[in-house]
């Protein structure tokens, strides 16, 4: 495999690569590539605002980011949220979104959404799974009435939901599992993207700027994982997916996933690391070629009293903190640390009370927005591989494991020739 870098360009100038969609409503550029890692800096116009690439996008799963306001979302740098399609579809339900407009009108967001399609709630929230290459049929985890999806029926949905950005069904696998059951999935996934493909085509109205993004598989086997990212790599979709990850593997054996799929997949489209959003694992993904994740986890955490930090994550309930008149982060720019101390968000959280909440939320993703500059700034600089060992050296995560090495450009690309 050959790739052509064009490693100094500026931002300004033409792009060193680019793709579109949907008579040319979507589009992204790549315009800038780092010269020792494989970061990228890149650009994403949709019909619903242009998203600045790498990106973290907030999760609302159920048409909201959890106890946060639309425009307080906005306010921590957020230009694309991430809503999923199997809670919509079991509630509020595609009827009541389709006569209100679209998702978009409904919960008051004027920027573009991505949908994921629910395959991974399918397999990890409901019971009962039934899957054949017709769909999956689950049990509802709300009231445990039996539903079906398949690759035409989750298009369907996202098109009602009027979605800029959907994603295919694929067969989401619980790992460990056998090889054998690992490549059935993968080659289902293959099968359920081309039916996704043609349901598209088929049911796209005029005038929707819709487009699909397909999911790469491949469990935690190398060669699995880059043959898949070939095949999707020769499918009409507008973005690639890598999917599978962090659902519980140790970092290294996720880092090495990514150096088996990025590569393979193609430069000029966008790239979507599933469910990531450490502070670390964002730094790590884009030097592996990735340029959009989404989580749960920087809201999850914060209502749990969880808060990020330039030296790693802190628990703002712990006893600690309660005579610390100081903001959290002295370097953030959001609500929580220009207007209140430390010790006021400790008594918020010891006291129970929705402020607290609300205002680690708001760090948290103003945090994770702030890293998502940072890195573009870096890319663009040329400083991207410095930038990264400064910030993972002084970030130290949960269980203080030492940073991981960042991968290497001309490493990876010796291996791929090793390969051909």
């Amino acid at each position: 495999m050959t790739h052509s870098h064009g490693i100094a360009a500026p931002v300004d100038a033409p792009p060193l690569a680019s793709s579109q969609a949907v008579h040319r409503q979507f589009r992204f550029d790549l315009l800038r590539e780092d010269a020792s890692t494989w970061a990228r800096r890149g650009r994403i116009a949709t019909s619903r605002g242009t998203i600045e690439t790498p990106v973290f996008m907030p999760v609302g799963t159920q048409a909201t980011v959890k106890t946060l306001h639309p425009d307080e979302v906005r306010a921590t740098g957020a230009e694309i949220i991430l809503a999923n399609t199997y809670h919509l579809m079991l509630r509020p339900g595609v009827n009541i979104l389709r006569d209100a407009g679209g998702l978009h009108r409904f919960m008051h967001w004027d920027g573009p959404i991505l949908t994921d399609s629910g395959g991974f709630q399918v397999f990890s929230l409901s019971d009962q799974n039934t899957v054949t290459e017709h769909g999956v049929t689950f049990a509802s985890h709300i009231d445990g009435s039996r539903w079906t999806m398949t690759p035409e029926n989750v298009v369907e949905l996202q098109l009602a939901f009027g979605s800029d950005i959907m994603m295919q069904l694929d067969h989401v696998l619980g790992l460990p599992a056998e090889r054998a059951a690992i490549q059935d999935a993968t080659e289902r996934s293959s099968r359920w993207l081309e039916r996704a493909i043609a349901a598209l085509a088929e049911q796209q109205m005029a005038g929707s700027a819709s487009v699909l993004f397909g999911i790469q598989q491949g469990g935690m086997e190398p060669d699995l994982r880059r043959e898949h990212a070939r095949r999707l790599a020769g499918m009409d979709v507008a973005g690639c997916a890598v999917g599978g990850l962090s659902v519980g593997e140790p970092k290294p054996v996720m880092h090495e996933m990514l150096e088996a799929s990025t590569p393979y997949l193609p430069r000029e489209r966008p790239r979507y690391l599933m469910g990531v959003g450490s502070p670390e694992d964002l730094w790590h993904g884009v030097a592996r070629g990735i340029d959009m994740f989404d989580c749960v986890l920087p809201t999850r955490l914060a209502r749990n009293a969880g808060m990020f930090t330039p030296d790693g994550r802190i628990t703002i309930s712990n006893a600690s903190w309660r005579h610390e008149h100081r903001p959290v982060d002295e370097t953030c720019d959001c609500r929580a640390c220009t207007q209140f101390t430390a010790a006021y968000l400790h008594h918020l959280f010891r006291a129970n009370e929705i402020l607290g909440l609300r205002l680690a939320s708001e760090h948290n993703l103003r945090f994770l927005a702030r890293v998502m500059i940072d890195i573009r700034h870096a890319i663009e600089d040329g400083t991207f591989a410095g930038k990264a060992a400064a910030f993972l050296d002084r970030y130290r995560p949960v269980g203080g494991q030492a940073p991981a090495p960042l991968p290497s450009r001309s490493a990876a690309s010796s291996r791929e020739g090793d390969q051909e």
